[in-house]
């Protein structure tokens, strides 16, 4: 068993300098690609439910993640967060190309150029929607 001084010792935790960056870039990303699913004509049995349930959940952590940034130092468990935070957005591009591939051959062209249309026109600003304590008006 380690003694409390040893755990006292730890080193200071060093947040990545892009670490809000890419959890921005990373809700950006995904709020396009949900806007543009949106706009597509598929049905619900065409959109891969379970994969789309992954995504969400990816979007809600990188959303906690953004708010976890905002707090006084020792009111979250930085250390778990860093670590949980960074294996999430490692696995985004993997997630989201698996859910690529399962929607419908007919999907794939349309869903390229409109994500990129989606996402170049969302404002930065808006990778703070949903994040608690975040008016995405004074960001």
């Amino acid at each position: 068993m380690r003694d409390a001084r040893s755990m006292a010792h730890r080193s200071p935790l060093e947040i990545p300098s892009d670490l809000r960056a890419r959890l921005e870039a990373a809700r950006l990303d995904l709020l396009a690609l949900f806007r543009t699913l949106d706009r597509m004509d598929l049905s619900a049995g065409e959109i891969p439910q379970r994969l789309l349930r992954q995504l969400f959940e990816k979007d809600a952590d990188y959303a906690e993640a953004l708010w976890a940034l905002d707090q006084v130092e020792g009111t979250v468990d930085r250390r778990a967060m860093l670590r949980d935070t960074l294996t999430a957005l490692d696995q985004l591009p993997s997630a989201c190309a698996q859910f690529r591939k399962q929607l419908p051959d007919r999907a794939h062209p349309a869903l390229e150029q409109l994500e990129r249309s989606v996402r170049k026109a969302l404002h930065p600003k808006e990778a703070y929607n949903m994040v608690p304590g975040r008016d995405p008006e004074n960001v």
